[in-house]
């Protein structure tokens, strides 16, 4: 079994700390929990240098995250890490907004959703998300992770009585190119990364596997000890592309959404 150390929840600040980090009282913090998992010795004097970097390091060699996952090694104290460390759940420091919350409501009730026959990207629901899209399902195999996301805002729109603001699109990079035209932010991964508290439920995260244009989005709905909590469609239990259908899911890190994310209004 993995070592673990006993927990002294404290809240993640909301970004990533790392050398040079000039607040004093949380490298300190960090520093104390270092020593007492047994990562140092290190001076605990409030000043975040090479020898913390070091200690961090040798932390995420010999702990893992609060799922019993590898920590990544680069000496970063990012919400994964900070929890492993704190036992603290990562915040949403920003509600959804109100279009948002909505679709978050209706994703959620989309959530066991699955293609019809398995792998046809097909059937009752799936049908319906490409339609909302103007495509045909009857005319070909279409991904439609994009689809999903566009019906969900496109019902939370009419029970707001107002406009779906999302592109219309079934393209995951297409969406992501366009989304600043149609009125949205981008935050971009490595924006992001450094500063996890930019994300908050109700936005899309957005993937580019960089092999032809083909990608992956899903709507985040919470946090969960460092990690998002998402609702994706045609994904499955371990986050394909080409999945079989609608799925709840745990394990995305901010640091594996490598595009970046949509935020609505």
């Amino acid at each position: 079994m993995p070592p673990t150390v006993p927990s002294a929840n404290r809240a993640f600040p909301g970004r990533t700390i790392k050398k040079g980090e000039p607040n004093a009282e949380i490298v300190l913090a960090i520093q104390r929990r270092l020593n007492a998992a047994g990562c140092g010795p290190i001076a605990e004097d409030g000043t975040f240098t090479d020898s913390t970097t070091l200690a961090v390091k040798r932390f995420q060699l010999r702990f893992t995250d609060v799922d019993g996952l590898p920590l990544k090694v680069d000496g970063l104290v990012g919400p994964i890490t900070w929890a492993a460390l704190f036992g603290a759940e990562t915040p949403a420091t920003t509600t959804a907004s109100l279009l948002s919350g909505k679709a978050i409501d209706v994703a959620g009730a989309q959530v066991g959703v699955f293609e019809d026959p398995i792998g046809s990207n097909r059937g009752p629901e799936v049908d319906e998300y490409l339609r909302s899209v103007g495509l045909d399902p009857t005319t070909g195999s279409f991904p439609w992770c994009v689809a999903f996301l566009y019906f969900c805002f496109e019902q939370a729109a009419a029970e707001a009585g107002r406009t779906n603001p999302l592109v219309k699109t079934a393209g995951v990079l297409d969406h992501w190119n366009r989304a600043e035209r149609a009125g949205a932010r981008r935050i971009q991964a490595a924006d992001a990364l450094q500063t996890p508290s930019l994300v908050k439920p109700g936005q899309i995260f957005v993937i580019d596997f960089q092999r032809g244009g083909a990608g992956h989005a899903g709507l985040v709905t919470g946090f969960q000890s460092g990690k998002l909590v998402t609702i994706e469609g045609n994904t499955n239990d371990g986050g394909g592309r080409e999945g079989i259908g609608v799925f709840e899911r745990t394990g995305r890190t901010i640091g594996s959404i490598n595009k970046g994310f949509i935020e609505y209004a």
